[in-house]
């Protein structure tokens, strides 16, 4: 609830809102960005998940900002599916365009009709079906091995719950937050992740498998660099991203860090929650 001298302010403040707004949008969600959202949100018909259930306020809230920064992170971490990304998806040339293509996806898997969330993920699964290479290992990698996409979806919700538990303003309960790990499963189980978790504990085990797999490659080097150290923004904008990305770092396991060759600064989450609390008022301007 906004305190009474922002209320006061509000005419004044708002133009500035908007604007603020709309720079982050396009930014997150691309050109089409209001497209998309008129499809989701004015769409008739079934959905999978609705308000108040914890898929829909864990990805409504604006500690998603760093929950794909700490994804980013440990998703690179994976050599074969770094690879792929790096041979693949053009993320160096324009992120933005990556960063908008996955927050999309979510959306509409989160949000939308049963049917723009299954025609999503057939789309998805088209351009997996295309991504396939060899590493410099000489080990095969393919966009829709099982393995890779359980790996990718693991680190994903892991870094989305694990954000959302440390920076928002409401955490999820203990069977809130096994629902929710639940209800990601479900379109990850479209998309081809077999016996995806369907709880924190399961969730957990999946990651701690992994791990023996996981290595820094050169790719992954420097997919940690452009997302820590340069990030693709204005320098006003730099701080703000600067303290929503070390808030993620802090959130990382100590061996995930460890990997990655970085610490968690002291005051990180106090500093991503402020800034968070201001993405999230500025983002929820009508």
């Amino acid at each position: 609830m906004e305190t009474d001298s922002v209320a006061l302010l509000s005419p004044v403040l708002a133009p500035v809102r908007r604007t603020l707004a709309s720079g982050l949008r396009a930014k997150v969600a691309g050109p089409d960005a209001a497209a998309t959202a008129d499809r989701i949100w004015r769409t008739e018909g079934e959905r999978w998940f609705h308000d108040g259930d914890p898929v829909w306020r864990v990805h409504g809230d604006a500690a998603m900002f760093a929950g794909g920064v700490r994804a980013l992170l440990l998703q690179s971490l994976h050599p074969l599916a770094m690879y792929g990304v790096a041979e693949f998806s053009g993320y160096r040339d324009d992120p933005w365009a990556r960063v908008a293509s996955t927050s999309a996806y979510i959306a509409r898997t989160t949000y939308g009709t049963v049917e723009d969330a299954e025609a999503a993920i057939a789309t998805v699964r088209r351009i997996h079906s295309h991504v396939r290479g060899t590493a410099p290992d000489g080990r095969a990698y393919a966009a829709d091995d099982p393995e890779l996409l359980l790996w990718v979806h693991a680190a994903e919700i892991g870094s989305f719950l694990a954000t959302h538990q440390a920076l928002a303003r409401r955490p999820l309960t203990a069977r809130e937050a096994d629902t929710y790990v639940a209800q990601a499963g479900l379109p990850a189980r479209l998309l081809g992740v077999v016996d995806p978790p369907a709880s924190v504990a399961e969730l957990d085990a999946v990651v701690e498998r992994f791990r023996p797999d996981l290595a820094v490659t050169e790719p992954a080097r420097d997919a940690i660099a452009l997302v820590l150290h340069e990030p693709p923004l204005a320098l006003w904008g730099r701080p703000f991203y600067d303290a929503i990305a070390h808030a993620a770092v802090a959130t990382l396991p100590g061996w995930a860090r460890e990997m990655i060759g970085v610490r968690a600064r002291p005051g990180a989450l106090f500093a991503g929650r402020a800034v968070l609390a201001g993405v999230g008022w500025v983002m929820t301007t009508p």
